[in-house]
Formats: structure tokens, sequence, C-alpha cells
């Protein structure tokens, strides 16, 4: 189950954004290649994940009568990872993956939930401010 959810959070990563670096890219949600890239071990986060302020999101993504607000929620969560987004957008680190790890294990968010509620413009989250 664990490992599924890491996987949707991966995906969700992999499709953020297309063009302009002041976006999160859309593309990071596609899913990995076949055979032989499972081998390839890719390097780790150059900044530290594990210690960031999820705060940022998690006091205030919060679920309220029975559904999240993707308003509140996109823009927290905005706000904890645009000014990572070159990482993040990249596809040769593992920041993606351990910030929605750690993203969702502080929050307990259900897996998909950032992928399903922001949706902005066509290359990605527009990061332009945060």
């Amino acid at each position: 189950m664990g490992l599924r959810i890491c996987f949707v959070l991966l995906l969700f990563f992999l499709l953020l954004g297309i063009a302009t670096p002041s976006f999160l890219k859309y593309d990071r949600l596609e899913s990995p290649g076949e055979g032989r890239s499972l081998l390839y071990r890719t390097p780790g986060c150059p900044f530290d994940v594990k210690n960031m302020k999820y705060t940022i999101v998690t006091s205030q993504c919060q679920r309220r009568q029975g559904y999240y607000n993707a308003k509140i929620c996109c823009t927290s969560f905005k706000k904890l990872a645009c000014k990572y987004r070159d990482y993040l957008n990249s596809n040769t680190n593992t920041c993606a993956t351990q910030m929605f790890y750690y993203l969702r294990g502080h929050g307990k968010y259900p897996p998909g939930l950032f992928q399903t509620l922001c949706h902005e413009a066509k290359n990605g989250l527009d990061c332009i401010g945060y």
C-alpha cells in the first residue's frame, strides 16, 4: 500500500509542467521507462526533503465538511514546492518522490490528492510569485 502511494505521488510530479521553469511540470506524472531503467539508481535530492516545513501545507490543506478545498490546498502546496521546482521537475533526482512521501506522511492525504485538485495552466502549476 505504501509503495503504491509513493508511486502515485511520483506520477503526480512526473506530469507537472512542460515548458518554462516558472511552472511545476505535469509531465512528471508519466510512467518511467521500461527495461534496464529499473537497474539505474537515481541520485538523491540536493536539499533536505525530510526536514522541509510541511506545515505550510498541512496547516492549511485539511479535510473540512467531507472535502479538501482546492484553492487552499493548491496555494499552500505551491508555497512549499515552487521554490524547489527545478529539482522537482527533474528526472535526474528523487526530490519529487521523497517530498510526496513526507508530505503524505505529515498530512495523511489520500493518494493523488494534489494531482486531482491542482490544475492551472497548460504547462503546469504556475509558480510566478511563489
